[in-house]
């Protein structure tokens, strides 16, 4: 089974010891994973080492290690170098990519994300939910009336209350955002780098110090699932970022959706999306794998994840 393996004590050693990753803690060992059941490391804690071997072990792997800053916003990814058989010609093409080709996929990302949130709001039985389905339907290429933009001003209040701003520097229910969305993050990370395609060239976000742009386009419609699962420990009164909420934020990534007609996991949802995409670039056509919003029983199966420990 894939982990999120997450480290947050300071002053831990990583290392590579016959297939496991090996965490230690003054010179004595702590913990161990076997490097084949990691799907991504998270790292914010102060004063952690770790060995090279143990990089490029996960690397082979196609594991991200996300590095966090205080508030538990990423702010750095190691990924392979190479990622798939076809990386050279894949990324080619995403070079090559037009502009109206970039901006059709933008338009049903964007659709798929205002969609999602419709759908969350829906079952959390809030007034007004129905206008975010005529918005996505009102999403043109490359969002010229920037619709995203319009939804998450009415979404953010209307989901986690009227005092709400979304702040990624702030405390509280921010914090916990930050860190489901570094999960999702790391997953699309490395779904973009499994499918032959380059994180840094995306289809919408283009700033230039933004290492995983392609990856930031492609988490739009995975946020929701972040914000039902923070939303529904906000409810509960939990609010500070403890370990047992880390485990129900990884747990997503296991999080059945429904594609086509079938169901995969969260993180299969992302692959199957960057591969669509990596497909998009080489043929010219915009058709996206992109998964159906949750019913309103997934969404709340969704928001009771259990803390028990994996």
């Amino acid at each position: 089974m894939e982990r999120i393996v997450d480290i947050a004590t300071d002053g831990l050693h990583l290392s590579l010891y016959r297939g496991f990753l090996i965490v230690e803690k003054d010179h004595a060992e702590v913990g161990r994973v076997a490097l084949d059941d990691i799907h991504a490391l998270i790292v914010h804690a102060h004063g952690v080492t770790w060995t090279g071997n143990i990089v490029a072990a996960l690397a082979e792997r196609g594991a991200p290690i996300v590095f966090c800053n205080s508030s538990h916003a990423p702010v750095a990814v190691t990924l392979p170098l190479q990622g798939h058989h076809a990386q050279n010609a894949r990324m080619q093409a995403q070079i090559s990519a037009s502009a109206p080709l970039t901006k059709q996929i933008w338009r049903r990302i964007v659709a798929a994300k205002i969609r999602m949130q419709g759908a969350l709001l829906a079952a959390r039985g809030i007034e007004g939910a129905e206008a975010f389905t005529f918005m996505a339907r009102r999403v043109t290429s490359g969002d010229k009336e920037n619709l995203e933009a319009q939804a998450a001003r009415r979404y953010w209040p209307m989901l986690m209350g009227p005092e709400f701003r979304r702040n990624r520097d702030a405390g509280d229910v921010n914090a916990l955002l930050n860190y489901g969305y570094a999960v999702m993050r790391a997953t699309c990370a490395r779904a973009v780098v499994a499918a032959g395609l380059h994180p840094t060239l995306g289809v919408q976000h283009s700033n230039r110090g933004n290492a995983f742009a392609l990856a930031d386009d492609l988490i739009e419609p995975f946020r929701p699932l972040v914000d039902a699962l923070a939303e529904r420990m906000m409810c509960a009164g939990i609010t500070d970022l403890e370990p047992a909420q880390k485990r129900r934020f990884a747990r997503l990534i296991a999080f059945d959706l429904r594609i086509a007609g079938e169901t995969s996991p969260v993180s299969m949802a992302a692959a199957r999306l960057a591969q669509s995409v990596a497909k998009a670039f080489e043929t010219g056509r915009p058709d996206l794998l992109l998964f159906d919003p949750p019913t309103a029983i997934e969404w709340g199966a969704l928001g009771h994840l259990d803390d028990e420990t994996p």
